[in-house]
């Protein structure tokens, strides 16, 4: 007898949508849901080709060699096309109107991710340097007090 395990996933409708000033935290929401559903390799399908390229082969029934390849990386193809799309539907669903329109006509996941990243990380990394400017520009005078 077989033992069905449902896993619960987050509902990701409760997910704050992406507005631009909470990328961090959105990315790292949906990352953690990406990999519940266990399709997290699409947003980095280098490391899955490593495993696509082996050789498998089997022995008809009447004993001619037959290259497996071929349809195991059809397999994988058309399960890598489909999570893709579901992915992307869940990036796109969680973003507002602006950044949604940006993004809407690539097919990748793993391109979305990219800009992305490169969209509002830079944002963030400049946030940082300014933080670290001003403190490091922080002097005690005695002529101005601490506590405001």
């Amino acid at each position: 007898m077989a033992l069905s395990v449902h896993k619960a996933l987050p509902d990701v409708s409760k997910l704050e949508p992406l507005d631009g000033t909470n990328y961090r935290c959105w990315s790292q929401k949906l990352l953690i849901f990406f990999e519940q559903l266990k399709a997290d390799y699409v947003l980095f399908p280098d490391l899955t080709e490593e495993n696509n390229t082996s050789e498998i082969t089997a022995t008809s029934h009447d004993g001619i060699v037959k290259d497996k390849s071929e349809t195991v990386n059809e397999e994988t193809k058309k399960k890598f096309e489909k999570d893709n799309k579901t992915i992307k539907g869940y990036l796109l669903n969680c973003m507002t109107n602006p950044p949604i329109d940006l993004f809407v006509a690539f097919k990748s996941t793993k391109i979305i991710s990219e800009k992305l990243e490169i969209k509002y990380r830079a944002d963030d990394a400049g946030k940082k340097k300014y933080v670290v400017g001003e403190w490091l520009r922080f002097h005690i005078t005695d002529d101005n007090p601490i506590v405001g």
